[in-house]
């Protein structure tokens, strides 16, 4: 029996001998909600007596490791303390995520809300609250055109569109606080509805990247965001007065938020817009001021594993559209568009006569979420806009004047579930389903023919993105989204524009009821869009970054380029639509490679996209009407490449000194027509020149330079019109783009303290400093005036 257990325990000390005990289990410490690792961390293996900490990367290592399943306790201050089992077979690597408490989740949730992604593998430019700060008098479009790549479509001076990578209007998805933004589908002269005071950041996303939000985002999306309430007991604002000299006006906006340290928290915002008559270097433009006023509520509580918020707001503008631009017969409107200086120019006012626009956009947002241990967050909102839209012409009968020729309402419902799964080690995965109901009613009051028909759209869409971290520096995203939509519209066609386009032979099945001179039908279309991503993200080293992007985006034709049939009053021209459009398909291939670095930094961003069936819209002819004569611009549909690169630089000379410089350059080709597209921004470039100084009351002064080529590849949509008074024919010239210019702009501002818990910061600026005669290409009322001239401007900004 000695003998026996002799060699038992003999041949144990021989197998424990031969089991390897070298291996090694590494990997980091990360927060679960924003992926930032935690240094400090301590990890213990229960039973084993072995201890280490996470370094300042948040990495940690435990060596000489047999073969076996071991428990581990992952200690972190202000964490819950949590156990992992882990089995090891072989070298592991092991990434742990813990959960913050309350008050650290928000701090963290705060600095993500700043840096955070909303793709891993598009390249994303960001605008900070400081940023915003000095765009307090400017809309949405001013200051994304600050960015490289982002230009805009302007009607006048108050009508800003954001234009990304050379496309505009519905192809530019913005998320606005959570809720896709639903007013700007009828045409390029509709601005987005938004107060640049209810921003707290804004995240450009160039490319159709975020699946979560849209699937056709053709040029890209734009998100705003709200700045983040600290879960604390505190009770803060601030207010900015504005005051311009051009257009002799300014603004003022109020913010007053107060939270609670029990989750509970709410914040109010007002804003007041008002400005007269702008003014170009040499004359007033008349009929162009604005007054735009607006108000949003919050109210929500935030918990650690849930939290509820409710959202509202008003927004409400009214915008002269200048009154050279609405003139009466065709030899006033080809001496307009050929003459160097508008027809019409009156004293300075306030007033704002037609033709106008009135708009008014309610928003309502209820959001609530649960974190899920071992699933994710889910995330379920509902949201309703109204967006009403009222254009008054110059009526021939004064009696009308106070009648609008275009009166839309547009409601629309949504509703969202979401499941982020970002807690998971092997990867990441977003998924979601949304449902919208429109509908669009077009008031007959107006007494002039509806130029957008009454209609009903649904849209279902489903989509799922998910990431994967090959290695620490090597990411992978994947992802696909299916939308469909069902456009159900009641439409009245003229008689003689139905059999024109054959529609008689085409949508036979359509006609409801002939009339004497109109008929009407009942269009239901239908249509299925596929979209995706695939891209990676590698980073160099810690200074170096490269992202690689392709994208496909499936966008169907929107009312307005389905149904357009009349005199859009706002972009005084006659639009036409085509009922028999497909979806536009685009497939996007982008990169960028980025280097961050104290002294230098830059980022180049070449791409291209390949879109079929891309729709546009062009001026074709002038036609006389009871109101006067105006162009008509028709849709049409081709196949188009958009080619193009965006280069951002910055060099920092020392702690006070630094310089910027932003290049782009776009190139539209209609590969039907083998012709230049229309509206194409020409290549620009912008150069800054910076000081600052903290301890000269936090000074900033920048001096900024900005050059805009003059457009050299357009298409040639003259055509000619006949003349009465001198019964003959002659060239409107609305193709030739302006010359080149160059501007130079000002900007400065100071801190100054109040008392221990409120500061006065001042700005001052100037822009167009030599008041420079300049016509921009892409301002569709270019064919009739120029642009603004020398504007001084001054801001001051209390926080309390």
């Amino acid at each position: 029996m000695r003998t026996y257990l002799c060699m038992i325990l003999l041949c144990s000390a021989m197998f424990a001998q031969s089991q390897e005990c070298s291996y090694t289990l590494t990997g980091k410490i990360i927060d679960l909600h924003d992926n930032s690792v935690l240094p400090g961390a301590t990890l213990i293996m229960i039973g084993e007596g072995k201890t280490v900490e996470s370094d300042i990367d948040g990495k940690y290592m435990f060596s000489n490791l047999c073969e076996g399943t071991y428990s581990l306790q992952v200690y972190h201050p202000n964490c819950e303390t949590q156990i992992f089992k882990v089995k090891i077979s072989s070298n592991t690597k092991r990434n742990f995520k813990l959960e913050h408490h309350l008050e650290e989740l928000n701090a963290i949730t705060l600095r993500a809300s700043v840096f955070g992604s909303k793709t891993k593998t598009n390249f994303e430019q960001k605008v900070t609250k400081k940023q915003l700060d000095r765009y307090t008098n400017a809309s949405l479009g001013d200051v994304l055109n600050t960015l490289s790549g982002v230009s805009s479509l302007n009607t006048g001076n108050a009508v800003v569109k954001p234009i990304i990578n050379g496309v505009h209007s519905s192809r530019v998805v913005i998320m606005n606080n959570g809720v896709r933004m639903e007013d700007q589908e009828w045409g390029a002269e509709h601005a987005p509805s938004i107060d640049v005071n209810t921003i707290g950041n804004i995240t450009l996303i160039k490319g159709a990247g975020a699946l979560k939000y849209s699937g056709d985002a053709v040029g890209g999306m734009i998100v705003t965001e709200a700045a983040k309430i600290p879960v604390k007991d505190t009770i803060y604002g601030r207010t900015h007065v504005t005051g311009a000299s051009n257009g002799r006006g300014g603004s003022i906006s109020s913010t007053l938020t107060k939270s609670y340290k029990n989750g509970w928290y709410g914040s109010v915002q007002g804003s007041l817009k008002r400005f007269g008559d702008y003014e170009a270097p040499d004359y007033v433009l008349s009929n162009t001021g604005n007054f735009e006023r607006s108000i949003a509520a919050t109210i929500g509580f935030n918990r650690f594993d849930y939290g509820v918020e409710a959202y509202y707001s008003f927004f409400k503008n009214e915008i002269g559209i200048l009154r050279a631009s609405h003139i009466g017969g065709a030899s006033d409107q080809v001496r307009s568009i050929n003459s160097g200086i508008p027809l019409i120019i009156r004293d300075f006012t306030y007033d704002i006569e037609s033709p106008r626009q009135d708009v008014t956009h309610h928003l309502f947002k209820i959001r609530g979420f649960k974190n899920v241990k071992n699933l994710g967050k889910i995330t379920l909102q509902y949201d309703f806009q109204q967006n009403e839209r009222l254009e008054f012409d110059v009526r021939r009968s004064s009696d009308d004047d106070d009648r609008a020729s275009l009166d839309l309402a547009l409601n629309s419902q949504t509703i969202r579930l979401d499941l982020d799964t970002d807690n998971t080690d092997l990867f990441n995965l977003k998924t979601g389903i949304m449902a919208q109901y429109q509908k669009n009613v077009a008031d007959p009051s107006t007494g002039v023919r509806r130029l957008i028909p009454d209609y009903e759209r649904f849209n279902l869409g489903i989509y799922g993105v998910a990431d994967v971290s090959i290695t620490d520096n090597f990411l992978v995203e994947v992802g696909a989204r299916f939308d469909y939509f069902n456009i159900d519209a009641q439409k009245f066609y003229r008689s003689s524009f139905w059999e024109d386009r054959n529609y008689d032979i085409l949508f036979p099945e359509i006609v409801v009821e002939e009339l004497s001179n109109q008929v009407l039908t009942n269009p239901q279309l239908d249509f299925s869009n596929v979209s995706a991503t695939l891209g990676t993200r590698y980073k160099f080293n810690d200074d170096y970054t490269i992202y690689a992007n392709y994208s496909l985006a499936s966008r169907a034709p929107n009312p307005s380029e389905l149904f357009s049939e009349g005199l859009h009053h706002s972009a005084s021209r006659i639009e036409l639509g085509d009922l028999r459009f497909d979806s536009e398909i685009a497939h996007k291939m982008s990169i960028t490679l980025q280097k961050q670095g104290k002294m230098f930094g830059f980022s180049v961003n070449p791409y291209i996209n390949f879109i079929n069936n891309f729709m546009i819209i062009e001026p074709t002819e002038i036609r006389q009407t009871i109101r006067g004569n105006f162009q008509v611009w028709e849709y049409r549909q081709t196949n188009a490449t958009l080619l193009g690169v965006d280069i951002d630089a910055s060099l920092t000379f020392n702690e006070n000194w630094n310089f910027y410089h932003q290049f782009s350059l776009v190139k539209g080709h209609d590969e039907t027509l083998d012709l230049p597209l229309i509206d194409m921004p020409p290549v620009n470039t912008m150069n800054g020149l910076v000081y600052q100084n903290k301890e000269i009351n936090n000074l900033r002064v920048e001096l900024q330079s900005e050059f805009t080529f003059r457009q050299n590849e357009f298409p040639n949509n003259n055509f000619e019109a006949f003349i009465a008074e001198t019964d003959s024919f002659e060239l409107v010239d609305v193709s030739t783009p302006p010359d080149a210019y160059h501007l130079l702009h000002l900007h400065t501002n100071a801190d100054f303290s109040l008392s221990k818990n409120s500061m006065l910061n001042i700005g001052v600026s100037v822009t167009n400093i030599f008041d420079t005669n300049y016509r921009n290409y892409l301002n569709r009322l270019r064919y009739y005036a120029d642009d603004l001239g020398r504007n001084f401007s001054i801001n001051l900004k209390i926080t309390y």
